[in-house]
């Protein structure tokens, strides 16, 4: 467990931002960036994220990929998270996500891919699985992140320390309300989710965080511009030796 006290002094490594003028950018951008990372090291272990903001970005590397600019076929991923309850045959869930939009679509081997399984028996012995996972992987080579109004990153919401281990979160009210819009109602959003915790996301050799809109610049401001605290789950990636933090407010 890191505390906030602990981290009062700590020394703070560079963050390399940039600003671009829109989203189509920003998901060339990433893009560009994670394919570097496969043509550098064919058989890369990526880490991967749900969500709106990188739906360009897998739109992107599809667009590489059927181009024959990339090769994925000795990648493996993991993904950051997936909601409780939800199998991959759930059209919300993060497994179904990640083949409807990117695994479908590459030449990934799709036995190579991983997402945390939300419905298994022992959601702990799952989440000490997934962590072993990581480790036997020899850690996560870049790891793409969003991040959350909250100031989320996976789904390691804002609390008093910050969650080392893989772990199952209470989802907190107002990541509920955000995903909602991809729900019937808010009543059918999860309210329990497996993630992987900041021990995983901080192990990656190589942190790419990309987040779009005008609704995203405070807690941009906050995360990367603010102090380190644990309210603000993404500040810790302040700590991290490589971090690039790609921003559109358009």
């Amino acid at each position: 467990m890191i505390t906030k006290d602990m981290i009062k002094h700590t020394w703070r490594a560079k963050v390399n931002f940039i600003k671009v003028n829109n989203y189509d950018e920003l998901s060339c951008k990433a893009a560009a960036m994670i394919c570097a990372q496969v043509v550098l090291k064919p058989n890369s272990v990526l880490g991967l994220a749900t969500g709106s903001s990188p739906l360009g970005t897998y739109e992107k590397i599809v667009e590489k990929c059927e181009k024959g600019e990339v090769d994925f076929s000795k990648v493996s991923s993991i993904n950051l998270d997936e909601y409780v309850g939800l199998d991959g045959s759930n059209d919300q869930s993060y497994r179904y996500f990640m083949n409807t939009n990117l695994f479908t679509k590459i030449n990934i081997d799709v036995a190579k891919t991983n997402v945390p399984n939300g419905c298994a028996t022992d959601l702990q012995k799952e989440c000490e699985a997934y962590d072993a996972l990581i480790e036997q992987s020899g850690g996560i080579d870049l790891q793409l992140l969003g991040i959350g109004l909250d100031g989320h990153i996976g789904f390691n919401e804002p609390d008093s320390y910050f969650e080392k281990a893989t772990h199952v979160v209470e989802l907190d009210p107002s990541t509920i309300e955000a995903n909602a819009r991809f729900f019937a109602s808010e009543a059918d959003v999860p309210r329990k989710a497996v993630t992987m915790g900041m021990g995983g996301i901080m192990s990656a050799k190589k942190v790419l965080l990309i987040a779009n809109g005008k609704n995203k610049k405070e807690i941009i401001e906050k995360a990367f511009f603010g102090p380190i605290t644990p309210e603000v789950p993404a500040s810790i990636l302040q700590l991290h030796p490589d971090l690039t933090v790609i921003y559109s407010e358009n």
